[in-house]
């Protein structure tokens, strides 16, 4: 038995609750001062006043196998969840950067065989180690900076072999490494060339030759489609998801990032786990929101790339919605996946408090996942992944601003990460 006491805590910092909080209740943190976090087999067993904990681990008979860990001076919040990011892929497209920035529409890069089909076809000629290799180097690097569970898209095959083998690669990465990794299947990300004039037989591809093989497989968790003018439109999104449905597999959906088609609506009424993007997002779209259990996920980092308007964020919490925030990770659009840029773009672009962000960072990012019942906080029962921050308050994340604070890193009560 692996047993743990993180003692003496200067803070620690965690949202409560196996479900998303919605509007005001994000800005509401549990903060204990001289805290402590007791762990045992990858579990939380205890977490609170310094003296309470060891006192628990004393009556349970385990006070004496356990290690101690000094965490004076430090503050101690969840470990970090990304709910949306493209991280797996072959290729970068450095050379649409500054056509981007000198405002060239990304639809118009894709016309030109650029945006996802470029990336596509490196990605159709990687090899499984490649990708591998790729996403082991991501992964590592996203650990250092807190982040313990990570959503990762297919997307950049738009074939049934590639997509496959996207799909594989994501859950050997969630065998080999500490990280959790919840695949989702995102064939809908583009129409690929050999379909460019008739998009509608490849909406029937994915759900008759696709979608079948990815459920009957177990090879992902949810499906999302890119809802977006000229891509996939709102009845090409809704067939999509409705099958995916039928299959048993959970939703997702981009919406309403750089127009207004209802995506927000749509995801709401499939009943969809998140929609993601909604810059675009009308007012609708978020009464409907606010109205739902559907996670908003923002991506401010996306928007400060494109040199985009943000999305909402304070309208959203104000509301009622439940948010969550997410790095973007991908070849074209957001070539980053920053955790302290994305809480310093949440804090001081977006307009959000700092305990909103550090929900919308960890429990809420899980609900976004499905995974709010098993991690997103720091409380008895969940799964010991927790951030020691280099900092003696949550604060700090967005203060210090695009600083990496993440000192120590446990995940299933593992020290799987420490800064050298």
């Amino acid at each position: 038995m692996s047993s743990k006491i993180i003692r003496h805590l200067t803070q620690l910092a965690t949202p409560q609750g196996k479900e998303a909080c919605h509007g005001q209740a994000m800005n509401k943190l549990l903060l204990t001062a001289d805290a402590a976090v007791w762990m045992e087999d990858g579990i939380i067993r205890a977490a609170g006043r310094d003296d309470e904990v060891v006192a628990k681990a004393r009556a349970a008979g385990t006070l004496s196998g356990c290690e101690m860990i000094d965490g004076s001076g430090q503050c101690a919040v969840p470990g970090f969840v990304d709910p949306h990011t493209h991280f797996l892929f072959a290729g970068a497209r450095a050379e649409e950067f500054d056509d981007r920035l000198a405002g060239v529409p990304y639809l118009t890069l894709l016309q030109r065989g650029g945006g996802i089909v470029a990336t596509m076809d490196k990605t159709r000629r990687a090899s499984e180690a490649e990708l591998m290799e790729h996403g082991r180097r991501v992964l590592w690097a996203m650990l250092a900076m807190g982040v313990t569970t990570v959503e990762g898209k297919s997307g950049y095959g738009l074939d049934r072999d590639t997509e496959l083998r996207l799909l594989h690669v994501l859950q050997q990465l969630d065998d080999e490494l500490p990280t959790t990794v919840i695949p989702t299947y995102l064939g809908a990300h583009a129409v690929p060339p050999e379909y460019r004039d008739h998009p509608d037989d490849y909406v029937d591809f994915m759900i008759h030759t696709v979608l079948p093989q990815v459920a009957s497989g177990h090879l992902a968790d949810f499906v999302d489609v890119f809802c977006e003018k000229g891509v996939f439109s709102l009845a090409q999104s809704r067939k999509i998801l409705t099958a995916a449905k039928k299959h048993g597999l959970a939703l997702k959906l981009h919406a309403d990032e750089m127009s207004s088609l209802g995506g927000a609506e749509l995801a709401c009424e499939l009943g969809a786990v998140s929609a993601d993007h909604l810059l675009s997002v009308s007012d609708a779209g978020i009464r409907r929101l606010a109205a739902s259990p559907t996670v908003a996920v923002l991506l401010p980092a996306t928007a400060f790339c494109m040199r985009k308007p943000y999305a909402p964020a304070r309208r959203l919490i104000d509301a009622g919605a439940a948010v969550a925030l997410a790095s973007d990770y991908n070849p074209g659009s957001c070539y980053t996946y920053s955790l302290p840029l994305v809480f310093g773009l949440a804090v001081i672009a977006m307009h959000m408090t700092a305990a909103e962000a550090l929900t919308a960072a960890t429990l809420n990012a899980a609900a976004a996942v499905g995974r709010a019942g098993e991690c997103g906080s720091i409380e008895p029962g969940k799964r010991a992944d927790l951030v020691l921050l280099q900092a003696p308050d949550y604060r700090y994340l967005s203060y210090a601003t695009g600083l990496n604070l993440a000192d120590r890193v446990f995940k299933d009560g593992q020290l799987v990460s420490q800064r050298k």
